[in-house]
C-alpha cells in the first residue's frame, strides 16, 4: 500500500508539472482528489488492512493529499500568470507611438459674437435677461406701443399660433416683461440676447429664424447723449477702438425720437467702396428714447423718468466683424466654416 501511495504520487506530481491548461490541470485534480479518485479509492480500501498498518497507511495518505494539492496550488498560480502575462503583451500599448487627433469643435460665430457683446455691455453695469420665445401678442406688440390695428405691424411679417399667441418677432418683449416685473422701480439696465422669428424668405442676407440683442435704460435724467456714448462704447469695443458711429433719423413705434444707427465702413474704413455703397458708413442697429406710451404701460410716469433703448441683429453684426458674406453660412453647420473660428 505504501509503495503504491508513493508511486501514485511520483506520477501525479509529473503529469501536474506538465500540465499546460487549467481544464487539464482540473482533470487531474478530480483523478487524484475528486469523490471517485484514486486517493478516495485508497482511503475506501483501508478497512482491510490490520490495526498496525491503518495510522502508518493513513499518515502517508494525508502527506500525500498535502503535497498534491500545494503542488495543484501553485501549478494554478503559474497557469495564470502565464495567461495574464500573455494577456499583457498582446494588449501592450506603445506609449511612443504619435497618438491620434481627437476633432475639436469650435465656438460658433453667432455664440461668439453674443457673448463678447455680453461681456461688453456688462462692464457697463447691464444684466443680461431672458423671456419666452413663444409670446403673447400683449408683449410682443401691445405693450410696445403696437396695438391690434397699427399698420407697423405689416412691417413684421409673424408667425402666428393662435390670434393671441406667436413666436416672438423681437426680443422686445423681455423688456416689456422686466418693467412689469420691476414695479416702477429704477434703473432698469438690461440688454436681451436671444432668437426671434418672422416670416422671411431665406437668402444671403435674410432668415425666418435669427438672433438679436437689445438693450434698455429706464431711469432719471437718462438723455439721448447716454445712448450715443453707450452705442459708441459698443462699437469700439466690437469693431476697434477707432471706430464711429453715425445717428440718423427714423420711426419706431416704441421709441421717440428714432434713431439707425452706423459705423464705418469695416472693409474701407470709412473711405467708400462696394460694401457700404461708397458712403463710408453701415447700418449695424436701430435705437432711441423709449416712447412715453411704453414707459406708461410698462408702470412708468414719463414725467418722472426717461429711458433708451435699442437692438441689434446679432447675424449682421458677425457678417460685418468676421467677413462673411451669407447668413446661410450660420446655419448649415458646415465644419469648413466652422473650423474658422478657433478657441481663441
Amino acid at each position: 500500500m505504501q509503495t503504491r501511495l508513493n508511486e501514485m504520487r511520483q506520477t501525479a506530481l509529473e503529469q501536474i508539472a506538465r500540465a499546460t491548461e487549467g481544464t487539464q490541470l482540473q482533470e487531474l485534480r478530480v483523478k487524484y482528489l475528486g469523490k471517485k479518485g484514486d486517493l478516495t479509492e485508497i482511503l475506501r480500501g483501508m478497512g482491510s488492512l490490520s490495526a498496525e498498518e491503518r495510522p502508518l497507511v493513513g499518515q502517508i495518505v494525508n502527506q500525500v493529499r498535502e503535497a498534491l494539492e500545494t503542488a495543484f496550488s501553485a501549478k494554478q498560480e503559474e497557469l495564470e500568470q502565464a495567461v495574464l502575462a500573455q494577456k499583457l503583451a498582446s494588449e501592450q500599448i506603445d506609449v511612443t507611438l504619435p497618438g491620434r487627433p481627437v476633432p475639436v469643435g469650435t465656438m460658433h460665430p453667432l455664440s461668439r459674437v453674443i457673448e463678447e457683446a455680453e461681456d461688453i455691455f456688462i462692464g457697463l453695469g447691464f444684466e443680461v435677461a431672458e423671456g419666452p420665445e413663444v409670446e403673447l401678442d400683449h408683449y410682443n406688440f401691445e405693450m410696445l406701443n403696437l396695438p391690434k390695428d397699427h399698420p407697423a405691424r405689416d412691417m413684421q411679417d409673424s408667425f402666428y399660433i393662435t390670434e393671441e399667441i406667436l413666436l416672438r418677432t423681437q426680443t422686445s418683449p423681455v423688456q416689456a416683461r422686466t418693467m412689469l416685473e420691476k414695479e416702477g422701480k429704477t434703473p432698469i439696465k438690461i440688454i436681451c440676447p436671444g432668437k426671434v422669428y418672422r416670416r422671411d424668405d431665406d437668402d444671403a442676407t435674410h432668415s425666418h429664424q435669427f438672433m438679436q440683442i437689445e438693450g434698455l435704460v429706464v431711469g432719471k435724467g437718462i438723455r439721448m447723449s447716454d445712448l450715443k456714448g453707450t452705442l459708441l462704447t459698443f462699437a469700439r469695443q466690437m469693431f476697434g477702438e477707432k471706430q464711429q458711429i453715425r445717428l440718423r433719423p427714423s420711426f419706431f413705434p416704441f421709441t421717440e425720437p428714432s434713431v439707425e444707427v452706423d459705423i464705418q465702413c469695416v472693409m474701407c474704413g470709412g473711405e467708400g467702396c462696394r460694401m457700404c455703397k461708397q458712403t463710408g458708413w453701415i447700418e449695424i442697429l436701430g435705437a432711441g428714447m423709449v416712447h412715453p406710451n411704453v414707459l406708461r404701460m410698462g408702470g412708468y410716469d414719463p414725467e418722472e423718468v426717461s429711458g433708451f433703448a435699442f437692438g441689434m441683429g446679432v447675424e449682421r453684426i458677425a457678417l460685418l466683424k468676421y467677413g462673411i458674406d451669407d447668413i446661410r453660412h450660420f446655419y448649415t453647420n458646415d465644419v469648413r466654416f466652422l473650423r474658422q473660428f478657433n478657441r481663441s
